[in-house]
């Protein structure tokens, strides 16, 4: 089984169970293309088989989150895991709906961003957490992200809650943004909830829990449902007239990993046999056909 497939990560989980279940269940090597904490749910795509080749395609993809912010209380983590380590008023009279689309929107755009403690960035070969757990203060370097688009839902002013939904670019935090955008209504903050709903062109529409997929592994049509090949990946991803038909003797070279002259432009192509049958995936760059995934 070669592929993805698309898993609705539900809260206690961490990514690592996830991963070990479906290896579990396919006896296959197995990864994903980027974690979830475990008080976090939502979308996790699972590489299979030769699909664990495709995480150099797919580690740069944008997110989707939905997000629910507590305003009031800071935590030592940043989310609801963590303990209670400040708490400041909360102006009511900023919880108004103008006043806090006006707060996010201004967060729209390119920004340095700094991760929060409790991550597994790695400085001088530990990670964060590793410091944090040990009270080790250490200086973090921010990093340059990006806001798409973020847009107020709901808000919770008994509970001092504010639910949002934000577009952003890989390697944002939003355990950081929330408490940036607590700081901007004047108060701490920490993330409530977290739920990815978005990876690149992945929707959480077309996934399924991991009990789903346990209980129907004898169902082939169901496993051929929720498994997207690397065929249809590539489709999805540059087009359905980005392939290549090569001879026998064309394909027993490019399988070998030799460089063949093309004079398609440059990109990512799809690799077939004289009878249509998909080979792989293959790259040109200056006119040279390049082997990439068989």
């Amino acid at each position: 089984m070669d592929g993805i497939i698309l898993i609705n990560k539900e809260k206690g989980f961490t990514s690592h169970d996830v991963v070990n279940k479906v290896k579990h269940i396919f006896n296959a090597k197995v990864g994903h293309t980027g974690t979830l904490d475990p008080n976090a749910t939502g979308l996790l795509p699972i590489l299979i088989g030769k699909g664990t080749k495709l995480s150099f395609y797919l580690i740069n993809h944008d997110k989707e989150y939905e997000v629910t912010l507590k305003l009031g209380q800071k935590t030592d983590t940043a989310d609801s895991e963590g303990k209670v380590i400040e708490e400041q008023n909360v102006d009511i009279g900023k919880l108004q709906e103008e006043i806090v689309v006006n707060i996010l929107n201004s967060f729209i755009g390119k920004q340095m961003q700094t991760p929060p403690m409790y991550s597994a960035i790695k400085v001088n070969g530990k990670k964060l957490y590793e410091y944090a757990r040990k009270n080790i203060k250490v200086e973090i370097e921010p990093r340059e992200i990006e806001i798409y688009s973020i847009r107020l839902n709901k808000i919770d002013k008994k509970e001092n809650l504010i639910y949002f939904t934000v577009k952003c670019s890989k390697g944002t935090y939003i355990r950081s943004l929330c408490e940036d955008i607590a700081t901007k209504m004047g108060t701490v903050g920490y993330m409530k909830e977290l739920n990815r709903t978005k990876v690149g062109i992945f929707n959480i529409k077309d996934s399924i829990k991991i009990d789903d997929l346990e209980k129907n592994i004898e169902n082939e049509e169901f496993v051929q449902k929720n498994i997207i090949s690397i065929e249809q990946l590539f489709i999805k991803l540059y087009g359905e007239e980005n392939k290549i038909i090569l001879n026998e003797k064309k394909l027993t070279l490019f399988s070998n990993g030799v460089k063949l002259a093309h004079s398609l432009q440059d990109g990512m192509y799809r690799i077939y046999d004289e009878n249509s049958r998909f080979i792989g995936i293959g790259s040109i760059e200056k006119q040279l056909l390049k082997r990439e995934i068989v």
